[in-house]
C-alpha cells in the first residue's frame, strides 16, 4: 500500500500499540505455521503454453528473451562463459533448440554460450513443466533446465526461491539432479533440498525431465519416474518461498564453482543441450 500524505495520525496510547502488535504477530505466526492440506491437485491435458520448436532460426521472440554477459562474479558462480543471442550459440533447427557452448575469446571470457528466460513473456504460478532434452557431454560442462522468481517479493536469492528441474555436470555424467533452494535450505549453507538419479544414456538420448508445482508441495520427475519431492509445511517463506510468479530459464555454463570443480576439458566443444519441446500445463483448482 502506498503511503499516504497530510494524513493527522490519531494519538495511541503504547499500551494500545503493545496489544495490537501481539495481535498481529501473533496472527501472522499461525499463518506462517499452517500447513498446507493436500488436495491431490490435478493438471490439465493440453500445455496452456509450450514451444515446440517446430520452425527454424532465432526462438521464438514473443517467449523468450535472454540473460547476456558475464553477469556478476560469473552469475554468482564463478562461471567462465560470455552469454549472448548469436545464433552460433543458440539457434533452432530440426526441431529442436539448441544452446551451444563454444570455445572462443569473447568480452575477457574464453567460451561463450547462451542462457533463454521465459520472464514477462511466461511467468507462472504453479503448474506442470516439462522439458525433453538431450543434454552436452564434458568435463566443465553445466546445463540446467530451471526457474527463478519473477517479481522477488522475498528479497534477493535464495530468499525468494529457485527451482532446478533439471542440473547436470559434465565431471558426473549422468547423474542429474532436481533441487530447490530457499532461505532455509540453498546452496550456500549447504542445505539445499533435492534429489540425484543416474540416468543412462543423459547425454546421448533425450529425456523428460518434469516438475509438478502446487501450493502443497514440488515434485521432480525424470522419465516419468518421481524422484524428489519438497513438501511446504507451513513454515513461512523461509521454507516456502514458492507461492510467487516464476519463470523458466534455459542454460548452459562452462566451469564454475560446480560445474568447473573438475577443471574444463576444452576439446568437447562446442557442447551442445538440444530441447525438443517446453511445455506447461495448469494446475486444475480444488474446492475446499
Amino acid at each position: 500500500m502506498k503511503p499516504q500524505k497530510n494524513i493527522k495520525a490519531p494519538k495511541i496510547s503504547l499500551l494500545t500499540l503493545f496489544v495490537c502488535v501481539l495481535s498481529l504477530s501473533g496472527k501472522t505466526n499461525a499463518e506462517d505455521n499452517k500447513q498446507v492440506k493436500n488436495k491431490d491437485w490435478q493438471f490439465e491435458t493440453q500445455p496452456f503454453w509450450s514451444d515446440e520448436f517446430d520452425y527454424s532460426g532465432k526462438p521464438d521472440e514473443r517467449k523468450w528473451g535472454y540473460d547476456l554477459g558475464s553477469g556478476n562474479n560469473g552469475w554468482g558462480n564463478q562461471e567462465l562463459q560470455h552469454y549472448t543471442q548469436d545464433i552460433k550459440n543458440v539457434r533452432v533447427e530440426n526441431g529442436v533448440l539448441k544452446i551451444s557452448a563454444l570455445k572462443e575469446d569473447i568480452e575477457g571470457k574464453k567460451y561463450s554460450s547462451a542462457r533463454l528466460v521465459s520472464k514477462g513473456k511466461g511467468d507462472f504460478l504453479y503448474g506442470r513443466f516439462e522439458f525433453r532434452a538431450k543434454l552436452p557431454e564434458g568435463r566443465g560442462t553445466w546445463p540446467a533446465l530451471w526457474m527463478l522468481p519473477t517479481d522477488w517479493v522475498y528479497g534477493g536469492w535464495p530468499k525468494s526461491g529457485e527451482i532446478d528441474i533439471m542440473e547436470h555436470v559434465g565431471y558426473d555424467k549422468n547423474n542429474v539432479h532436481v533441487t530447490v533452494h530457499t532461505e532455509a535450505h540453498n546452496g550456500m549453507k549447504g542445505t539445499q533440498k533435492g534429489k540425484a538419479k543416474i540416468i543412462d544414456g543423459a547425454t546421448a538420448d533425450f529425456h523428460l525431465y518434469r516438475v509438478d508445482w502446487t501450493p502443497y508441495a514440488i515434485k521432480g520427475y525424470i522419465d516419468d519416474e518421481k524422484v524428489f519431492e519438497y513438501i511446504n509445511e507451513g513454515k513461512g517463506f523461509e521454507s516456502w518461498p514458492f507461492d510467487k510468479r516464476f519463470h523458466i530459464l534455459m542454460n548452459v555454463a562452462i566451469g564454475g564453482s560446480w560445474g568447473g570443480q573438475k577443471g574444463v576439458d576444452d576439446t568437447v566443444f562446442p557442447a551442445v543441450m538440444e530441447i525438443d519441446y517446453v511445455r506447461v500445463y495448469r494446475m486444475i483448482e480444488q474446492k475446499k
